[in-house]
């Protein structure tokens, strides 16, 4: 049988994908699964058939030399998968590559899908940071959503998180969403800031074909707020959060000093991981891949052999991706990196290419490094790395 990935090289992350939810979200456009209110221990059914084939998967890819540093659980909702459900897909990845002592396990959750004993369970498995999915603090705007929790239900999880005292705690926060007010804004930072979690993300409403909000809302149009009311939505979050003592370290992302997502860094700058899971993305040894977005195509991909095969990224398009990635970091990328990997002339193409940007103060040269300024180039990063990929590509 071809094995799954018929290359080599080093990789210390792996990305595990959980489609199921209660309900699917207005605004998502991941590849989900909705299981209404069934939960957690199932002995056969759609979650037990999902981690049995999930397991599979991971089973037959090869190992390509070092133990996970970093694992994430991602959605959906991973936090409707039950304690023995964690620890069947955490032991297949223990013994198909080994996990660092020191590892980052990160699960996504959701309020009002866990308990005391769940949440008791994924700590004792080795979950040492959750982000749990907030979004908003208004009844009103959970609604508007499609979020199948409540204010109430976000205050019990928190609750249940510190008495559980996992290690670092995220909160997630939509801004942009239809009929939100800046008053309404306000006051979901101001009380993410009072919860005092070592990590907050603020994510901007895109308005995705094929979902809900999609077939609802054209972008730009009433109910959604203004471009100018999200400009500043995202200019109060900075202020508010920075003000606080977060450290804006990427485009939609804060943390106190010594938090920030180790796993998503990786994607950041650009490095290898593996992705398992329906849907989910891997990038080893230069190639890309996606796995099949719907339930039956990922079981038949896996009981086929998991076969991987695509062509080596261009270093033209991991030159455009590094930039892509690594300018959403408030550190940038190095230059001096660049310029080894990609060429002087190359550099030097990018640096005429925003010259207009260096005009106007959203990208700057600090410490070797090319960085978007924080906020107007971080708000017009769009702009920026389109003009970039036109000229570059």
């Amino acid at each position: 049988m071809k094995s799954a990935l018929d290359i080599s090289g080093i990789v210390s992350s792996a990305y595990i994908h959980i489609p199921f939810c209660r309900r699917r979200c207005f605004y998502c456009d991941f590849p989900v699964s909705v299981v209404g209110d069934r939960l957690r221990g199932e002995t056969s059914g759609t979650i037990y058939q999902y981690v049995e084939a999930l397991c599979q998967e991971i089973a037959i890819t090869p190992n390509f030399g070092q133990f996970l540093q970093t694992i994430f659980f991602g959605g959906g909702t991973p936090s409707l998968l039950s304690t023995e459900q964690l620890a069947k897909i955490l032991e297949s990845l223990e013994q198909r590559f080994g996990i660092a002592s020191e590892v980052e396990i990160s699960m996504e959750v959701d309020p009002g899908t866990f308990d005391l004993a769940h949440i008791t369970g994924y700590r004792n498995l080795g979950v040492n940071r959750v982000s749990l999915g907030v979004q908003a603090f208004q009844e009103e705007l959970l609604k508007v959503a499609g979020r199948s929790h409540s204010v109430k239900d976000i205050f019990a999880a928190i609750e249940l998180i510190h008495k559980v005292e996992i290690a670092e705690f995220s909160i997630d926060l939509i801004s942009g969403l239809p009929h939100q007010s800046l008053d309404q804004w306000s006051d979901s930072l101001v009380k993410a800031v009072a919860i005092n979690p070592t990590h907050i993300s603020i994510y901007d409403l895109t308005i995705e074909p094929g979902t809900a909000f999609g077939r609802y809302y054209k972008s730009g149009d009433n109910p959604l707020p203004t471009d100018e009311t999200t400009v500043k939505m995202y200019q109060m979050g900075q202020q508010v959060l920075t003000g606080a003592g977060y450290q804006h370290y990427e485009i939609s992302n804060y943390a106190r000093p010594g938090h920030q997502c180790q796993h998503n860094r990786v994607y950041w700058e650009n490095r290898p991981y593996y992705g398992f899971g329906m849907g989910a993305a891997s990038y080893i040894q230069g190639k890309r891949y996606t796995r099949p977005r719907k339930t039956q195509e990922y079981y038949q991909w896996v009981q086929a052999g998991s076969i991987i095969d695509c062509e080596v990224t261009p270093p033209a398009e991991v030159l455009l991706e590094t930039l892509m990635l690594g300018l959403r970091l408030a550190e940038g990328v190095c230059v001096s990196r660049l310029e080894a990997e990609f060429g002087e002339g190359k550099i030097a193409e990018i640096f005429q290419c925003l010259q207009p940007y260096f005009a106007k103060g959203w990208v700057k040269v600090a410490a070797g490094r090319l960085q978007l300024t924080d906020p107007e180039g971080f708000l017009f990063s769009n702009v920026v790395l389109a003009d970039l990929f036109n000229k570059l590509d």
